[in-house]
């Protein structure tokens, strides 16, 4: 089941095509008992089947799924957001890498990917993220943000209510809806029907989207 809380596991599917990462992170997994291994693979396609009902929590996504050279073909992260929605996969999405254009972060970030996580971090980092992109929390640096959104299209000036804008600044110091709740003192039904005004007024679908069109287009009205 997604809309994992902290003491729920987290189902994992882990998709990489070099075997040994593969191996090695699955390994680490399994030894955390927050963790489940919902299935793994190093084909796309053979990943999309299983997803069609793995029912995993967490996606890890390597973003180069090129295999050998010769093989490559251009493929990575960004080929797979299409089949994702196509099957309803209704996970998160946690893209690793050791290294993406800023144009394909920017895409990933607008196809409504939860978090990019950089290989050169420690295992334990990993597996802070998998259960905060698990939580509902969105783990793209701010930092890097901004480095991709020049790239952005613009979009239309929306205005918010006071609560609206509370909301996304707490969306940009990387809070679950549990917390926002908590620091507002309102329940956390409240808090998702506050996030789907938001995705209405912008015209965005995932929180990570709206956290970069506030970096974008709104932080002078946060």
């Amino acid at each position: 089941m997604n809309g994992t809380t902290t003491t729920s596991v987290i189902r994992i599917y882990l998709l990489d095509d070099h075997m040994l990462f593969r191996e090695g992170l699955r390994r680490l997994l399994n030894s955390d008992e927050r963790f489940v291994i919902a299935g793994q693979s190093g084909d796309p396609a053979q990943a999309i089947a299983d997803l069609k009902t793995a029912m995993a929590d967490v996606l890890v996504l390597d973003y180069d799924l090129g295999g050998r050279e010769e093989d490559r073909g251009g493929k990575n992260a960004l080929d797979l957001l299409g089949p994702l929605q196509e099957i309803g996969f209704a996970g998160k999405i946690l893209v690793v890498t050791a290294g993406l254009p800023d144009k394909d972060a920017l895409a990933l970030i607008k196809g409504g990917i939860s978090g990019i996580f950089h290989k050169q971090e420690s295992p334990e980092e990993l597996q802070r993220a998998i259960v905060e992109v698990a939580q509902g929390r969105v783990l793209i640096d701010q930092q890097y943000l901004q480095a991709v959104v020049a790239a952005a299209q613009p979009q239309e000036t929306a205005r918010f209510t006071e609560r609206e804008r509370i909301t996304m600044r707490y969306l940009l110091q990387g809070l679950a809806n549990k917390q926002i709740a908590g620091n507002l003192n309102i329940s956390e039904s409240a808090v998702k029907a506050t996030l789907q005004q938001l995705f209405s007024k912008t015209g965005v679908r995932t929180r990570s989207q709206l956290v970069l069109l506030a970096i974008e287009k709104y932080r002078d009205q946060l």
